[in-house]
C-alpha cells in the first residue's frame, strides 16, 4: 500500500518514512502544501498523513482542497497543538482522524491500519484469505495451507496489493504506483524479481500454483475458492 506523508519536518518526517518503509509500506514525501495537492492529483494513494502546520497552504486548507476534488482517500491529520478546536477544525474540513504530536510510532501505526481497515470494508480486520493463504497486515505474515512463509517487507508489500486485488491482473504500472515510491525505476525488473521470488517460496510445498503471469499485461493472484462458489 501507499501513503502520502505531508511533513516539514525534516526530522520527523524521516522518522515516520523509516518506520512506514519497515512495516512495508510505500511512501512519498511532500514537505508543503502546494507539493501536497500536486502529489496527491498525479498519483493513487491508500491513505494520505498530513501535518497542520506547513509553508505555502496549511493542512486545513489541503484536506479541504482535496475533499472539494473529490478525493476520498483517508486522511490522519498531524499536529503540535491539542486545542479542541484544531481537533474541530481538522476534522470539519474532511481529515478522518487526528494525531497530537509528539506520538510514538506505534500509536501511528495502529491508527494508520484502523483508517486502512475501514475504507477496506470487504476484509474482516487484519487477517484475510486468498485460496489457502492466510494474510496478516498488521504483522506481515503470511502462511499457506497452514504453514508460515517468511517474506521480506517488500515481498509482503507486493502480495498483498496482488491479494487485496485478487482475480484481477495487475499491471507493472499499478503494482509501482502502490508498492514503491515516486523514485521507482520503471526500466528496473524489480517486479519480476519480487514476483518470481514470492511465486517460488509459495510453492516449495504446494502442487498448486496461485500466483500467474500474464505476458503483456501484468500478474495475477488467483483465489480458488472465490472461484469455487461462483
Amino acid at each position: 500500500m501507499k501513503i502520502l506523508l505531508v511533513e516539514d519536518d525534516v526530522g520527523i518526517s524521516s522518522f515516520i518514512e523509516k518506520g512506514l518503509i519497515e512495516s512495508a509500506f510505500a511512501v512519498d514525501v511532500a514537505a508543503d502544501g502546494e507539493a501536497a495537492l500536486y502529489q496527491a492529483s498525479i498519483n493513487t494513494y491508500d491513505l494520505i498523513i498530513l501535518d497542520v502546520v506547513i509553508p505555502f497552504k496549511n493542512g486545513f486548507e489541503v484536506c479541504k482542497e482535496l475533499r472539494e476534488q473529490d478525493v476520498q482517500t483517508p486522511i490522519l491529520m498531524l499536529t503540535a497543538r491539542d486545542e479542541v478546536e484544531d481537533r474541530i477544525e481538522g476534522l470539519e474540513s474532511g481529515a478522518d482522524d487526528y494525531l497530537t504530536k509528539p506520538f510514538a510510532y506505534g500509536e501511528l501505526l495502529a491508527r494508520v491500519h484502523a483508517l486502512l481497515r475501514r475504507r477496506e470494508k470487504e476484509f474482516v480486520g487484519s487477517r484475510f484469505n486468498v485460496s489457502d493463504l492466510e494474510i496478516d497486515s498488521n504483522s506481515q505474515r503470511l502462511w499457506r495451507a497452514g504453514k508460515e512463509i517468511p517474506l521480506t517487507a517488500k515481498e509482503f508489500t507486493v502480495l498483498e496489493y496482488l491479494a487485496r486485488n485478487a482475480n484481477r491482473v495487475i499491471g507493472r504500472e499499478e503494482i509501482s504506483e502502490h508498492c514503491w515510491n515516486e523514485e521507482y525505476d520503471p526500466f528496473s525488473n524489480s517486479i519480476e524479481v519480487i514476483v518470481n521470488r514470492l511465486r517460488k517460496k509459495m510453492d516449495q510445498d504446494s502442487d498448486v500454483t496461485i500466483l500467474h503471469t500474464r505476458r503483456g499485461a501484468g500478474y495475477i493472484l488467483e483465489d480458488l475458492k472465490r472461484d469455487e462458489n461462483t
